[in-house]
C-alpha cells in the first residue's frame, strides 16, 4: 500500500525529500506536543507534591516548555526549506 502511494506521487512529480520534508514538519509538531505535554504532567505531579515550590517548577516548565517550541520551530523551519529549495 505505501509503495503504491510512493509510485503515485512519484508519478505526480514529487520528489522523495519533499515528501521526507513534510513528514518531518509533521513529525516534529507532533513530537513538539508530546514533549510539552509530559512537562505539564510532571510539573503538575510536582507541584501536587510541593506546593510550597509552585512558583519555582512553573517559572522552570514554561522556560523548558519554550526551548521546546524553538528547537521544533527550528525543526519545521529546515523542513520546510528543504521542500521548497
Amino acid at each position: 500500500m505505501e509503495s503504491l502511494i510512493l509510485l503515485e506521487v512519484a508519478a505526480a512529480g514529487l520528489s522523495l525529500a519533499k515528501i521526507g520534508a513534510c513528514v518531518g514538519a509533521g513529525l516534529a509538531a507532533i513530537a513538539a506536543g508530546i514533549g510539552i505535554g509530559k512537562i505539564g504532567s510532571s510539573a503538575m505531579d510536582a507541584i501536587a507534591r510541593q506546593p510550597e515550590e509552585t512558583n519555582n517548577i512553573r517559572t522552570n516548565m514554561i522556560v523548558i516548555a519554550a526551548l521546546i517550541e524553538g528547537v521544533a520551530l527550528f525543526a519545521i523551519i529546515v523542513c520546510l526549506l528543504a521542500l521548497f529549495v
